[in-house]
Formats: structure tokens, C-alpha cells, sequence
């Protein structure tokens, strides 16, 4: 099967002379900003008001080819000039967020001209002016899921066309939460790039199939061959894990990213989240009067949900509390312990026949113990979950958690739980040391990566 990637609908490219001035004068920004946004030098005063003047030119010059986002457009040159006129103290840009909505238009191939002042997740911590052309990924099967049984108002798919320093990085999302304003709006849209999501999966998968000898399955092969099909299907991923995080018997906010608490509690919540997408493809392929497309693609969630977590979440990124990593290590763990999954004469096998049965019941398991804390305090939930995760990945020798509740100083405050989680709680395996150290030059080769450079 031969790699395709879809048309853009209004086509700026990343050559536009335009957009390589706005580019060029936001990067140009960013070497002044301080952390919050801010350009707290005078001397770099009008060298930036030019680059500001420059970015809105470029952005009156755009924005024919976006009329869909003409409200968006006015109010950020708008915004751009009062931070300007302000002397370039804190960013306020609520403006131009509450100004935006993606999500109110999903065509496929629809792009957007994209600039804020903002922190990108997994690059840089910084909340400084990005800029990025992107396009929405909405296949009709997408729309019709959406439209169905998972309705997810708030999610849009996207690709990247280009971008500044700030997502040539890992970052793999584009959230209103994390651009600077002076008051938190209610968000309606989150964006992600499935177009990288599935270019550094087929990467990671191709390279640790062949260190493992895996033999893959028909399906997943396809996967390695077409980014297109790969982008389609972790879109459909992504539209059921999105909406799961308030769904379900959930103790309160299951998430509470503004609460303190340890990270294993993260790690499954997300996982939680996927599995219930794994459910509910294992449902959808089943379904002979789902839409074909759905069927054919619930299938390739399967194959992406195992391989992503098992090969790339579980070792990528640093040992500190790395919640994606647990949980990757987890569903290994799940799967081998239940002994469908075979590490063997050194060559990797998976029973994929008895796969979606495991896998259910991982999540089930999880379902339970969200179910039961609803009726729990807090730091009994947390010592169930830690239970939960320990009974199947080996903690830490030095753990004082390992060690149950009479060890812990469960008179305190909950934080005090917290400080006695290790930042690496759950190390890697002998398995999955070995297989860090082949696959650490494939993980680090991701970042940056899109769906074009992957070609």
C-alpha cells in the first residue's frame, strides 16, 4: 500500500512567503520572552514591536484564506497590539482564545493560522509566542461516530502543516489552557496532532517489531505503510479517550490536574481512558451494522492502543514520575502475566485471539476499584490503587509504599503520602532495560517528527 496524505482544503503551505515572515518574526520574539511572556528588557522594546508589526501584517495578509476564523484573526492582531502599546508586560490573549473555536467547524482538510502566546506540553515550559499552520483531520466514519454513540463536542484532530521552535519538540497537543490570559474562560475545543501521534508510532513500532522478531499482524502491517490509515485511526483513539476522562463512575474529578497526588494515580487514569477505547472498538468491529470504515479502523485501534503503550509510552521519556510510562509498563505486565503475551527464546509473541478478553478485563479492574472509591477517603483510594498497580509491576526495593500502610504516615496530610512516592517508583524491567538501550536513538529521533517528514 502506497503513502498518501490528504489535500488541504484552502492549501497555504509551508512555503508561503507569508507565513515564513509571521514564522520567522514570532521565533524572532520568543530569544526576548521571559518565562511568563513577558520582555522585561526595554533595549529589546522596538526591535519586537517590529516583529509584532511584522506578525500582524502577515496575519491581515492570511487571512483571506481562513474567513472561517476572520473573528479570531481581528481580535489576536488586536491583541498583539496592546501587548505591544503595554510596553510587553504579561501576555493577555483571552481575546483571542475566546475568539477562537475549531471546534465549531470539522471539515476535513479545514486549516487554521494559529498564534499565541503559550506553554507547549512536553517542549517548552515557557509561555511564549508560537505559531502554527495546521489541518483538520475528520474522516466522514469520524463524523459519524462523533455524531452517534461518542460525542465529543470539544475535539478536533489536526495535522501540522508548520510551526515554530516550540512543537519541534515532542508536544503532540494544542490546548487553550496553556496560552497566557488574565482570566481562565471555559474551554471549548482541545486539539491534537494525530498526524504526529501516528508518525512516531509507525517509527517506534517498525524498529521494536523487528529488535523483538514480533511477527505482525496483517493489520498492523498496514499500519506501518500508510500514514494516512494510521492518522484516521489514532483520530478514532483519540475521540474515545478524550471523552472518557468524565465518563464512568468516576470519584469526583478522577484527573485533578491541579491537585497534588501520586503520579500512579495518573497513570491510571489514562490508561483507563484507553482501555475503555480498546473496549469499545473490540464492540465496534464486532458490530455488523456499524459503518465499514468504523469496523475496519476499531480493529487498527486495537493494534495501536497495544503497540503504543507497550513500546513507546513505557520507555520514552525520563524515570521521573512518569505516569505514560507506568501504565505501559503496566499493560505489558497485564498481558504477560495473563499469558498472552510470550517474551520466549528471545522473540516476542502475542495470542491475539485471547488479547481482547485480557485487555478487558485490565480495564475492568479499573473500573472497579473507580467504582468502590467512590465510597472511600482519599488516601484510601490512593493505597488501592497503589495495590492495584503493585500486584502486577514490581515496585521499588526501596519503596516505603511497597512496604503498606503502617509504614506510610497516614496521620498526616495527604501530601505527605505523596513525598513518599520515589520519583521512580516502579523501575523499568530487565525486559524493558534492554530494550530501552536499542530503542533510545528511535525514541529520541520522534521528536519533531510530522506526518510530512515521516514520508
Amino acid at each position: 500500500m502506497t503513502e498518501t496524505l490528504t489535500t488541504a482544503v484552502t492549501g497555504i503551505s509551508a512555503e508561503n512567503p507569508d507565513w515564513l515572515r509571521l514564522k520567522g518574526a514570532a521565533t524572532a520574539l520568543q530569544a526576548v520572552q521571559a518565562q511568563d511572556g513577558s520582555i522585561p528588557a526595554a533595549t529589546a522594546h522596538a526591535e519586537a514591536a517590529r516583529n509584532v508589526d511584522s506578525i500582524i501584517g502577515s496575519v491581515r495578509s492570511l487571512a483571506p484564506s481562513f474567513p472561517h476564523d476572520a473573528a479570531y484573526l481581528d481580535a489576536l492582531c488586536q491583541d498583539l497590539s496592546t501587548w505591544a502599546a503595554g510596553g510587553f508586560g504579561v501576555p493577555d490573549f483571552l481575546s483571542s482564545l475566546v475568539a477562537f473555536q475549531p471546534q465549531e467547524q470539522r471539515r476535513d482538510g479545514l486549516q487554521h493560522l494559529v498564534v499565541f502566546p503559550m506553554y507547549t506540553q512536553n517542549g517548552s515550559s515557557s509561555r511564549l509566542v508560537e505559531a502554527v499552520l495546521v489541518e483538520v483531520i475528520w474522516p466522514e466514519f469520524i463524523a459519524g461516530l462523533e455524531a452517534g454513540d461518542y460525542s465529543n463536542r470539544l475535539f478536533v484532530p489536526i495535522r501540522f502543516v508548520d510551526f515554530t521552535p516550540g512543537y519541534d519538540t515532542n508536544s503532540a497537543v494544542l490546548f487553550p489552557e496553556t496560552v497566557a490570559v488574565s482570566r481562565t474562560p471555559t474551554f471549548t475545543w482541545g486539539a491534537i496532532f494525530a498526524d504526529r501521534e501516528a508518525a512516531r508510532f509507525r517509527r517506534v513500532l517498525k524498529a521494536a517489531a523487528e529488535i523483538t522478531s514480533l511477527e505482525l499482524p496483517a493489520g498492523a502491517a498496514e499500519l506501518l505503510a500508510d500514514q494516512d490509515l494510521t492518522e484516521a485511526t489514532f483520530v478514532m483513539w483519540d475521540l474515545i479517550h478524550d471523552r472518557t476522562h468524565m465518563r464512568g463512575d468516576l470519584p469526583f474529578d478522577p484527573f485533578m490536574i491541579k491537585q497534588r497526588m501520586p503520579y500512579f494515580l495518573y497513570s491510571l487514569e489514562e490508561l483507563r481512558c484507553d482501555l475503555t477505547a480498546f473496549r469499545e472498538s473490540v464492540r465496534i468491529e464486532k458490530d455488523e451494522d456499524a459503518d465499514p470504515e468504523a469496523r475496519r479502523h476499531a480493529k487498527l485501534v486495537q493494534y495501536a492502543i497495544i503497540f503504543d503503550r507497550i513500546f513507546r509510552f513505557a520507555i520514552t521519556g525520563s524515570r521521573v514520575r512518569n505516569y505514560d510510562g507506568l501504565g505501559g509498563q503496566l499493560l505489558f505486565a497485564w498481558l504477560h502475566q495473563q499469558h498472552v503475551l510470550h517474551w520466549t527464546d528471545t522473540r516476542l509473541t502475542i495470542d491475539w485471539d485471547e488479547v481482547p478478553d485480557a485487555v478487558i478485563a485490565l480495564g475492568a479492574s479499573i473500573d472497579e476499584l473507580y467504582w468502590r472509591s467512590i465510597d472511600r477517603p482519599k488516601t484510601a483510594h490512593w493505597l488501592a490503587a497503589y495495590r492495584l498497580v503493585s500486584a502486577t509491576v514490581t515496585p521499588n526495593p526501596a519503596s516505603v509504599w511497597a512496604k503498606g500502610p503502617d509504614a506510610l504516615p497516614l496521620a498526616g496530610t495527604p501530601r505527605g503520602l505523596t513525598d513518599q512516592v520515589l520519583d521512580d517508583e516502579f523501575p523499568l524491567s530487565m525486559f524493558y532495560e534492554a530494550l530501552e538501550k536499542k530503542m533510545r536513538p528511535v525514541i529520541e529521533s520522534t521528536a519533531g517528527i510530522t506526518g510530512r517528514s515521516a514520508l
